[in-house]
Parts: structure tokens; C-alpha cells; sequence
């Protein structure tokens, strides 16, 4: 009677209580036992230049069954797929063709790349074969030619390094760690003075002035001469610019400056922003701190996320009739109330001052409805 049960992972035969009559000798010799002799140590050779899926068979010789696999085609660019059953098996792949193999498991899964000239022991893990060790690179019979920098070496075939005490006449470059001069020199600049010669200078602070007005100077020729010193009182008081009069003007002008840090200065009145606005007209940022004068069939769009938190405009309304503004912006509210607004009325020959909390929110005053 024939076998006809088979072992899951190798094929091998499974003999059953009668089967085998008188001929077990070349079941086992063929089914088992040689069988196992290439599962332990037989090679599959792949020379041809394709994609291989390993055969596989019970009870006979296959591919995939043997625990070497040597690939030796000719793939040079072209990665090759050595695809094999997708269950418990370890291989040792030898990559002696001339470019890239993957071995993986059908489905297909990820598998595991082999490099031109490396060897490696693959097995499966439960969902994809994996590598579990390669062959280590030996520097004196593995690589040849110059080792890069990035990879531990030097760049360069020569053993015979420079030495600089030695073998170096002349200036050595800035590029090259030098100098470029047999006698440097530092320059003193802004604040700083430099004292003693080469190689023995002394850097040192310079003594600031405690005239506010020597701080900072901006002088031109002698028919413009003149420019802004900005300073701070000895005692950390109040401080002040002053505008150093050129020749044609005979005395300087002082102003106290505000003591909070990073406040901007503005106008010392309010500018208009260009001519009367006659058609639609939407603010932009260079209206900052300005009067906007509407016109006849003038109207004013105020935009979102536009301004800054305090920005502030003014709205003049220089009509017979009332003018609208539309609130483009996210919320817009008339001082006092709680209604965002989609349009606002300015009264005729009124004024709006349009207050900007956020980007995105606004509160106006003045003769609005």
C-alpha cells in the first residue's frame, strides 16, 4: 500500500501500521531519508536571470526543501525575488551573481534583501523571513580601493601624513587651520579696544560714555550735518533722543521717550491715509494710526485677520450722507453692546474709531449705529 501521509514543513513520508509491504526499503530511501539528506545539507542552484518561486513537492526531491540556496545569475541592476512556502524554514543564502536577491515567503511578503557577494542565514518568524546573521566585512580581503572618511578611514591610499613643523614653508591657509599671515593681527571694532602686539593682545570693553548723547551719532557732510543720539539718564531716569541740528538749523530738539520697552512711536497728530476714498475701499495695515477720509459714494471694508492687537484707525465720514462700513472681520461690536455686526452705519460728517482687540475681533466708537 502507498503512503499517502506526508510531513507539513519537509514532505517527508509518514508510513502508517501495514503500508509498505515488502517495499519500505525505497520509500524510506527516496521519501525519508534522502529527503532529509538535502533538507540538512543540499544546495539549490539558481543560475538563470528571473524571478524563482522554490518548487515544492511531498514525498520527492524540490527546491525548497534543500537548506542551501546559491544564487549565481547574471542580475547585475535588476533586484531578483527568490520566493519561498510561507512556513518554519531557515536557509543559508550564498549571493554569488552580480547584483541584489530577495528571499521571501509567498504572498508575497517583504523578505530579505542579499547583496551582490554577501552571504546570509534567513528564517522564517511566524509572518516573513528574516535575516538572523550575515557574513561580517573583513577590511584587508573585503574591501578594496580607498575607505571614505564617513565609513572610519581617510580618503586617501597614503600612509604619509604632513607634519606641520616640518614639512610646511610658508603662510598655511585660513582653509588649512592657518592664518594667512606670518603676523596677525586683531582689529579693534565698535566698544572694543585691543592693546600689546601680536602674539600678546589684550581685548578689552571700552569705556561707554556716560553723555547720553555721544551713545549714537549720525553725522553727514558739513551742509547736512547732523542725526539722532539716543541715550539714558545717568541715574536710569528718563529716556530721551535728541536730533542734533545740521548747520542750517541752530538749535537741537529734545524728546522724552517712553519708559516701557518695545513701544512703537506714532505721529504727533493723525495723519490722513492718501486722498478721500470714493469707491470701495478695504483698510490694510499702512492705515495704522491714520484718519481714512470717505468721500461721495465712498465705503469702507474692514478685513480679517489683518491688523495686530491695538491697532487703531479712524473713520471720517465727509458725506451729506450716512456711509457703510462692512465687518468683513470675525466679530466686530459698536462699544457697549454684545451684537456682532455685519455692516455699520457712520452718521453723515461723523467719525468711527475702529479699535483692533485681535486679528479677529474689533470694537468701534463714535457716531455708529
Amino acid at each position: 500500500m502507498a503512503v499517502t501521509n506526508f510531513s507539513p514543513l519537509l514532505g517527508l513520508a509518514l508510513p502508517t501500521t501495514g503500508d509498505l509491504s515488502g517495499t519500505w526499503g525505497t520509500t524510506v530511501n527516496d521519501a525519508i531519508t534522502s529527503l532529509i539528506d538535502s533538507a540538512v545539507a543540499g544546495t539549490t542552484t539558481l543560475s538563470a536571470n528571473a524571478d524563482v518561486t522554490l518548487s515544492t513537492t511531498n514525498g520527492a526531491a524540490n527546491q525548497a526543501r534543500n537548506a542551501v540556496i546559491l544564487w549565481t545569475a547574471s542580475n547585475g541592476a535588476t533586484t531578483r525575488n527568490i520566493t519561498a512556502p510561507a512556513q518554519s524554514k531557515a536557509y543559508v543564502v550564498i549571493n554569488a551573481g552580480t547584483g541584489s536577491i530577495v528571499v521571501r515567503g509567498s504572498g508575497p511578503t517583504t523578505g530579505v534583501t542579499i547583496p551582490s557577494g554577501t552571504r546570509a542565514l534567513v528564517a522564517w518568524n511566524g509572518s516573513d523571513f528574516v535575516k538572523i546573521v550575515s557574513n561580517p566585512v573583513v577590511l584587508t580581503t573585503d574591501v578594496s580601493g580607498t575607505l571614505p572618511i564617513a565609513n572610519g578611514g581617510t580618503g586617501t591610499t597614503s600612509t604619509t601624513f604632513t607634519n606641520l613643523t616640518t614639512n610646511v614653508t610658508g603662510l598655511l591657509p585660513v582653509a588649512n587651520g592657518g592664518t594667512a599671515t606670518a603676523t596677525p593681527s586683531l582689529v579693534a571694532g565698535a566698544n572694543v579696544t585691543i592693546t600689546g602686539t601680536w602674539p600678546n593682545q589684550t581685548i578689552a570693553a571700552a569705556a561707554q560714555s556716560t553723555t547720553f548723547s555721544e551713545l549714537i551719532t549720525v553725522t553727514g557732510t558739513a551742509s547736512t550735518a547732523g542725526g539722532v543720539a539716543l541715550g539714558e539718564d545717568s541715574d536710569n531716569g528718563v529716556n530721551t533722543a535728541t536730533v542734533k541740528a545740521p548747520a542750517a538749523i541752530t538749535s537741537n530738539y529734545t524728546m522724552t521717550l517712553p519708559q516701557t520697552d518695545g513701544v512703537t512711536l506714532g505721529y504727533l497728530n493723525i495723519p490722513q491715509s492718501g486722498a478721500a476714498k470714493t469707491t470701495s475701499y478695504t483698510l490694510a495695515t499702512t492705515d495704522v494710526g491714520k484718519v481714512i477720509e470717505v468721500g461721495a459714494s465712498g465705503a469702507i471694508e474692514v478685513p480679517n485677520s489683518t491688523f495686530a492687537t491695538g491697532d487703531a484707525i479712524i473713520i471720517f465720514n465727509n458725506t451729506s450722507g450716512a456711509i457703510t462700513m462692512t465687518m468683513t472681520i470675525t466679530n466686530a461690536y459698536i462699544a457697549g453692546t454684545d451684537a456682532d455686526k455685519a455692516t455699520i452705519s457712520v452718521a453723515t460728517r461723523g467719525v468711527a474709531n475702529i479699535l483692533f482687540v485681535t486679528g479677529t475681533t474689533c470694537v468701534v466708537t463714535g457716531n455708529v449705529s
